[in-house]
């Protein structure tokens, strides 16, 4: 069994900033790739940064110069560092770990999500 617990999610004035942490755990030889999504109230679930674990990253471009993703992947952790926040980035993030090989099989998996919320 595989979870992905995230972390750090919360209120925040605009142009603040904030860190999201999200580590998996269980049976993992390796994981592939690691990232962020956000879901907004009305909105379709979006891709907001992912990582390889060679450290090949990808950002959405609303988020490019502003957010950084990050990953230590001994402890099978991505990070989130998201900075100059905008009223547009209140949203669910959810964590996601991409083609998790656990010894017997090769899953996708989602944590639970964390709130951020961008507000004055």
């Amino acid at each position: 069994q595989v979870q992905l617990v995230e972390s750090g999610g919360g209120l925040v004035q605009p142009g603040g900033s904030l860190r999201l942490s999200c580590a998996a755990s269980g049976s993992i030889f390796s994981i592939n790739a690691m990232g962020w999504y956000r879901q907004a109230p009305g909105k379709q679930r979006e891709l907001v940064a992912a990582i390889t674990s060679g450290g090949s990253t990808n950002y959405a471009d609303s988020v490019k110069g502003r957010f950084t993703i990050s990953r230590d992947n001994a402890k099978n952790t991505v990070y989130l560092q998201m900075n100059s926040l905008k009223p547009e980035d209140t949203a669910v993030y959810y964590c996601n770990a991409d083609q998790v090989w656990t010894g017997w099989a090769l899953d996708d998996y989602w944590g639970q999500g964390t709130q951020v919320t961008v507000s004055s």
